[in-house]
């Protein structure tokens, strides 16, 4: 290695370990655990920003009902369509706000409940084309069952984006497995306002997965390895965490990740700048076991994370704000 090459790659090293305190501008008391002031919750959206509602953020494990701390993990997109559905979190939807569109990521129970999915109305159903026949069958049962109208299920493809409401929702590939050996499962990159010349809104939303798969990764542009792929940052980032502090080892690493895993995800990204959020906006995890988080309290599971991540809770609205420069 020549002189000049490691005077570059020392310059790169400095710059990359203090790009997350550049980023998330927490004080010295936060540097290890506990995300600094944020400001992208709770805030009015601005017509290029976009609004996320945990409508539920738990795991399996928790029992559906008003008294549970944790429902099923769902979002509601722009209040107009939802990533996952269930019995679990219907109470959480806004009274004024009738999605017609759902996005499912895969057909376990906690995520898939299509007789809750016709009696709430929706026209349109988007899942993975490896299990479309199947769920036309789950529908049409639903459908005789309550009936209400069955709604027009689309088939997804890996990588192949789906316009709608002014966003595109890329289905890409999960690390999860169902009963149903040739079921792909699916997380989500969602964008709004991205151009060339603009990143816009980038979210990436995976649950449930062990990991992010490289073929995803590469398709979302985050993948730094040589490929033929145009890299691309993303600007938000929503991640399960099955799994909290402490239980790497846990047996579910298969197909879940643990918050230790989203951390170290989160550091790459940043110092190879594939992550460059608003100032303030931290990385959220979903999809919290019940009993693989020792600390039960929303604030002790916060305190008990790596910056800059942060837990998302039942009712929680966020506004990932848009992002100029690509």
């Amino acid at each position: 290695m020549n002189r000049r090459h490691f005077l570059k790659t020392g310059t790169l090293a400095v710059m990359a370990s203090g790009l997350v305190n550049k980023l998330f501008a927490f004080n010295s008391s936060q540097k290890q655990t506990g995300f600094g002031p944020v400001t992208c919750e709770n805030i009015k959206a601005g017509k290029d920003d976009m609004k996320v509602l945990f409508l539920g953020t738990g795991a399996a494990g928790w029992k559906p009902g008003g008294n549970s701390p944790r429902r099923n993990s769902s979002i509601l997109v722009e209040d107009k369509f939802l990533i996952d559905f269930t019995i679990s979190v219907e109470d959480m939807l806004p009274k004024n706000v009738h999605p017609k569109e759902i996005f499912y990521t895969h057909s376990h129970a906690d995520h898939y409940q299509p007789e809750r999915a016709v009696l709430l109305g929706v026209e349109k159903v988007f899942l993975s084309e490896t299990w479309i026949e199947r769920a036309r069958e789950n529908f049409k049962a639903a459908s005789e069952k309550t009936g209400k109208p069955m709604p027009e299920i689309v088939p997804l493809k890996l990588n192949v984006p789906v316009k709608l409401h002014g966003l595109t929702i890329t289905p890409l590939a999960a690390n999860h497995a169902t009963n149903d050996y040739n079921e792909q499962t699916l997380i989500y990159l969602i964008e709004k306002g991205t151009t060339e010349d603009k990143l816009g809104v980038r979210l990436l939303y995976a649950t449930d997965t062990g990991g992010i798969m490289g073929r995803a990764s590469r398709s979302a542009g985050i993948d730094t390895h040589k490929s033929l792929t145009t890299p691309r940052a993303i600007t938000a980032f929503v991640m399960e965490s099955t799994m909290g502090m402490g239980h790497d080892e846990d047996y579910r690493m298969f197909n879940h990740s643990s918050s230790e895993v989203v951390s170290r995800i989160t550091n790459m990204l940043i110092k190879t700048q594939r992550y460059l959020p608003p100032k303030g906006q931290p990385v959220y995890i979903t999809h919290m076991s019940n009993s693989l988080h020792d600390r039960k309290s929303q604030e002790e599971i916060n305190q008990g994370l790596p910056v800059p991540l942060r837990a998302a809770y039942d009712g929680l609205e966020v506004v990932f704000k848009a992002v100029e420069n690509a």
